[in-house]
């Protein structure tokens, strides 16, 4: 009889692919491999801008913050201040920093100070490399900033995503400072506000969250004011309400498809002002008009769900997956529904989906899996088929779609999340013991420690 050497092989094989497996684990919580990773890609960032920095050029949205950045402090208009201004008034601030040095030092100011938002963002999640149970999330936020770069080097959102991470790890321990570091945040881009108020509905310590935003909030308002700033400071919003439909958002897409049918009277135009482009034809006065009433009641159903979620789930501090579920849904809604759609917004839903992973680990495998897809899809619409989009080619238009659909698809799965927690009740859930959290005032929402065998005072039993 001939002699097979299938099963010799076939363990062999095995025993390598335990051996790669066990290499690969160690090297995921490896704190040195974390922080090589880190260096390296960030180098690799280093190497990609170099070329402009070295021109003294600038990439992305650049451009024109260091316009508005050179105009406050060359000729003293501070938009937002003295004019008005598509952003936050708190957004001056890392608009303006990088111009200190000039205006050829633009982007090299700016990439260290992402750097280091990138790398505090790292160190108070993993706090400072010893939780490693973090390990997984801190990995993942790398790979997003690596699939989101195009946007997250060039953009505000580079520096509101970290300050968010911050604001959710330290919101169990120092709430005062967590809450002014998510209000900060909210005056630099809005979005920050959505986990704001997930924090204020389902959070015992309300109090303390509101008061600490509200001060916040004040101040950077009293600074403005005090500069001259009182007729244009809100002037954000009213901007934001005019704005037309953009190419890339959900709302967009039937004109989007209108427009590669070629139907009379809709077409792609260019925004000059805004350097964005725009989808417009029958039927949009509508949506122009009320899409912003349509995002808010969207928003107020949303909170409405997640405050009945938390009655029911008669916590007197919301669990972790309720607040973290809640306020993804609420920054989702703030996409969909919303008449612009820049794929920087992907970067709204990555912090908090990191600190999902770093608390709930497995449970939260379907935000990381369609907000990873999501991802790829949105840098694959821009930079790399954003011509041919704009040439309404119908394939670039199709992964628009898709990215489109999946954004629907994760707001939907929130959604129903929100409303299994609340219709199951019971508490705080093993999953969120597991991690730490409990139900006491003392522990928070994030970063507290759970100590099973000496509860806090104040602490319940969970009721199942």
């Amino acid at each position: 009889m001939p002699v097979t050497t299938s099963r010799p092989l076939t363990s062999l094989r095995s025993v390598r692919g335990i051996r790669w497996r066990a290499i690969t684990t160690r090297t995921l919580r490896s704190r040195r491999a974390l922080v090589v990773a880190f260096v390296a890609l960030h180098l690799a960032f280093l190497a990609w801008l170099l070329p402009l920095m070295l021109a003294g050029a600038v990439d992305g949205d650049l451009p024109l913050y260091r316009e508005w950045a050179m105009h406050a402090l060359d000729h003293g208009v501070w938009v937002g201040v003295d004019a008005d201004w598509v952003y936050p008034v708190g957004a001056l601030l890392p608009v303006v920093l990088p111009a200190v040095f000039g205006a050829a030092a633009y982007q090299l100011v700016w990439f260290l100070l992402l750097t280091a938002a990138n790398g505090i963002s790292l160190w108070v999640l993993t706090d400072a490399g010893r939780r490693r149970s973090a390990y997984p999330a801190a990995w993942w936020w790398l790979a997003i900033l690596l699939i989101l770069s195009p946007v997250a080097l060039l953009r505000l959102e580079g520096f509101t995503g970290p300050m968010v991470i911050v604001a959710l790890v330290l919101l169990g321990t120092r709430p005062r400072l967590a809450s002014a570091l998510l209000a900060a945040a909210a005056w630099i881009k809005v979005w920050p506000a959505a986990v704001l108020l997930a924090a204020l509905i389902a959070s015992g310590r309300r109090r303390i969250i509101a008061i600490s935003a509200g001060l916040t909030s004040l101040s950077i308002l009293a600074i403005a004011v005090a500069a001259g700033g009182l007729w244009h400071v809100a002037s954000f919003l009213t901007t934001q309400g005019s704005r037309h439909l953009q190419l890339e958002s959900v709302l967009g897409t039937p004109w989007l498809w209108m427009a590669i049918a070629h139907v009379p009277g809709a077409e792609v135009y260019q925004d000059w002002a805004l350097e964005t482009r725009e989808v417009s034809g029958p039927g949009d006065i509508w949506i122009m008009e009320n899409g912003t009433g349509v995002m808010l009641a969207a928003v107020a159903v949303i909170a409405v769900l997640i405050g009945w979620a938390h009655r029911r789930r008669g916590a007197s501090d919301a669990d972790m997956r309720l607040f973290l579920t809640g306020a993804l849904a609420l920054a989702t809604a703030f996409i969909v529904f919303d008449k612009v759609g820049s794929p920087q917004y992907m970067l709204w839903l990555a912090p908090i989906v990191v600190v999902g992973i770093a608390q709930l680990g497995r449970a939260w495998r379907v935000p990381t899996v369609l907000l990873t897809a999501i991802a790829v899809a949105t840098t694959l619409v821009f930079p790399l088929f954003y011509l041919q989009l704009i040439d309404l080619d119908p394939g670039a238009a199709t992964v628009l779609g898709v990215r489109n659909l999946l954004l629907v698809v994760l707001l939907g799965w929130t959604v129903r999340e929100l409303w299994r927690l609340g219709r199951d009740g019971g508490g705080t859930s093993a999953a969120d013991a597991a991690v730490g959290f409990t139900r006491t005032g003392r522990s928070g929402l994030v970063g507290g420690t759970a100590r099973p065998d000496r509860p806090s005072r104040g602490a319940s039993t969970p009721s199942r």
